[in-house]
């Protein structure tokens, strides 16, 4: 359970990062998230009230190296062209004209992200999906020694089951990763500027 009274260690600056919020995730068929329309709806609100979003697209690699092509093997459906519209961003109420950082791996931690946050920042997550590019952007960006926040009503996963393992399983590496929700994410005091 997201714990609002611990007083999160970040000092440095923070940046909502968006994951993955698209019409692959939103619509009806293999990679459907259930919850997805209700994390989009913290989201929007979130960047309503002043932050402002990296926001992030998975976009498949045509050449399909490694593993990645058993993995299209098993989601034949997937398979699909990266400019098909599928991978398009779906959140209502948010302009998206500028998507920042696609690709083509479940982690979207890397040097693009590195760049812009800064060690001692914090990476505040939301989107989708918590059990998959979550906790691959998660684990990348604690490894690389940035404060990640989980804003658990903001993200939803392929189950209510697997999104509340996967959040208890991020919140075993506290104190580089906090786990909350968005109410408490807005009423935490903010860092001094200096």
């Amino acid at each position: 359970m997201p714990d609002g009274n611990r007083t999160h260690p970040a000092a440095g600056e923070q940046h909502l990062v968006v994951v993955d919020m698209q019409r692959a995730f939103r619509q009806q068929g293999d990679w459907h998230v259930p919850r997805y329309d209700a994390a989009a709806g913290v989201i929007a609100r979130l960047v309503g009230g002043g932050f402002t979003p990296i926001i992030t697209r998975f976009v498949p690699d045509p050449a399909e190296s490694g593993s990645w092509s058993a993995y299209y093997d098993r989601w034949q459906s997937m398979r699909l062209d990266p400019s098909d519209a599928v991978w398009e961003v779906e959140l209502p109420g948010i302009d998206v004209g500028a998507v920042t950082l696609d690709l083509p791996t479940f982690t979207k931690w890397g040097v693009e992200l590195a760049g812009r946050i800064p060690a001692g920042d914090e990476i505040i997550l939301t989107g989708v999906a918590t059990d998959c590019c979550i906790l691959a952007t998660a684990l990348g960006a604690v490894d690389a020694g940035r404060y990640v926040t989980v804003v658990a009503d903001a993200c939803a996963g392929q189950s209510d089951r697997a999104h509340e393992s996967t959040l208890g399983l991020l919140e075993l590496l506290s104190p580089m990763v906090t786990v909350t929700t968005s109410a408490e994410l807005v009423a935490r005091p903010q860092p001094a500027a200096v």
